[in-house]
């Protein structure tokens, strides 16, 4: 018993939350606090997400191994001209377009280290590049249901296709975009909050600010004697067969759940099983079993119990008076507000599992202002979406550090404006 104490004690903090919830989701089931047809009823639902979100994942990590991530960083900055605004609309389009097509937890967990990486190797601040990343992981997620687990749960409640889904938030898209990249140029990448450089070859440590948007004098003087990068010479990567193979798997995947009507779970199973078949050839040591993201197949079927027992015992009726009925203007910004708030006081996927339940059948429109809320408004608290968290734990592992107050403070500015501007945007679409 000491020894299995001792191995759980030495996971990384994320695994054993995964552990936890799944473990006291079977718990609410065996004691009774969450009735059996009810948790039988949550695992049938969550059944077609889990094939897709291991193979997804599997298919994002060769994917980055091929070193098409790399390449693609590397012909982006190349492609800035040594230009800072340049720069930043093709990190901004990288990072969105990642999101998209293969989803928020993608960019946190592969996109970051390729970002940080970059910074370093062309000698500029990695603060821009990490917040481009962490922001754009969560608010350019209400495309399509590839793009965010919530939004697959949401398009089968509407009965929504990709395309129909992409057809009813292009707008709510397109406005969360814009706001983003106005807080990003405000607060992070114009002249004088961009941050010290990095170095090549040391830790990327980014001392604290002082408070949102706050630069030091130093800062400021490095900035004004650097006002343009040295693009990096262009990345080769190390086999071209693997990294053609996974670039057109990813393709593939995403032309797949575009055109063809054929389930989410079958497209990226089949990219994943290409990507799988060329490292099989060219480099079996890559696939390992920790390919498999076991902590995210653990985590969401406890989260999905442990949400079923609270709705079981009050939570429902909590949301549904703090959603109301209202299907109007008023109604889909209450149900915005109640989903963004309590995201980051909680989580944005237990919060949009409780708040679907409270939203009445026919509020459609109310029920994605709800996912914009929990999509775009989780950028305050670093446990606000799982992706904020492995963000947060990547950028740890590069030595980056993004104080609390000025990560606190700008993702409050953020959240408000996305969330309102998308909603907006929804109301005046519908």
């Amino acid at each position: 018993m000491r020894g299995l104490f001792l191995r759980l004690w030495r996971l990384h903090v994320l695994d054993r939350v995964a552990i936890g919830l799944l473990v006291a989701g079977l718990l609410c089931v065996a004691v009774g606090l969450l009735p059996m047809a009810s948790a039988s009823d949550a695992m049938s639902r969550i059944a077609p997400l889990l094939p897709f979100l291991g193979t997804v994942i599997v298919l994002a990590e060769l994917t980055s191994r091929a070193e098409v991530f790399d390449v693609v960083a590397a012909r982006v900055a190349r492609a800035g001209r040594g230009s800072y605004p340049l720069l930043f609309l093709l990190c901004v389009a990288f990072a969105a377009v990642t999101t998209i097509a293969l989803n928020l937890d993608t960019t946190a967990v592969l996109l970051t280290p390729v970002m940080l990486a970059l910074a370093s190797r062309v000698g500029i601040a990695p603060v821009p590049l990490a917040m481009t990343t962490v922001w754009l992981a969560n608010t350019a997620s209400l495309l399509l249901p590839v793009s965010n687990l919530t939004n697959l749960l949401a398009a089968d409640r509407v009965a929504l296709s990709p395309l129909g889904l992409a057809g009813r938030m292009w707008a709510p898209q397109l406005a969360a975009l814009a706001v983003t990249m106005a807080c990003l140029w405000l607060f992070f990448w114009r002249r004088g909050r961009r941050g010290a450089p990095a170095t090549e070859g040391t830790g990327l440590v980014v001392a604290a600010v002082s408070g949102p948007g706050a630069a030091r004098a130093s800062d400021v003087r490095q900035d004004d004697a650097a006002e343009r990068y040295v693009p990096p010479l262009v990345h080769r990567p190390a086999d071209p067969v693997l990294f053609r193979a996974c670039a057109l798997a990813c393709a593939g995947f995403l032309l797949a759940i575009l055109v063809a009507d054929v389930p989410l779970w079958m497209a990226s199973a089949t990219a994943a099983a290409v990507a799988v078949a060329a490292f099989a050839v060219r480099d079996r040591s890559a696939l390992r079993l920790s390919l498999v993201p076991w902590r995210l197949l653990v985590m969401v079927p406890g989260m999905f119990l442990v949400v079923e027992t609270f709705d079981a015992h009050g939570l429902h009726r909590l949301l549904a008076s703090a959603v109301g009925h209202d299907g109007g203007t008023l109604g889909l910004f209450r149900a915005a507000v109640v989903g963004g708030g309590l995201s980051n006081v909680l989580n944005n996927l237990p919060v949009y599992l409780a708040g679907e339940a409270a939203v009445p059948l026919p509020n459609h429109d109310q029920l994605l202002a709800l996912l914009v809320g929990t999509n775009a408004g989780p950028v305050i608290t670093p446990w606000a979406s799982l992706a904020t968290l492995l963000w947060y734990e990547r950028c740890h592992a590069f030595g980056v550090r993004v104080p609390v107050p000025r990560l606190l403070g700008t993702g409050a500015v953020l959240a408000v404006c996305a969330v309102t501007a998308a909603v907006g945007a929804l109301a005046l679409t519908r």
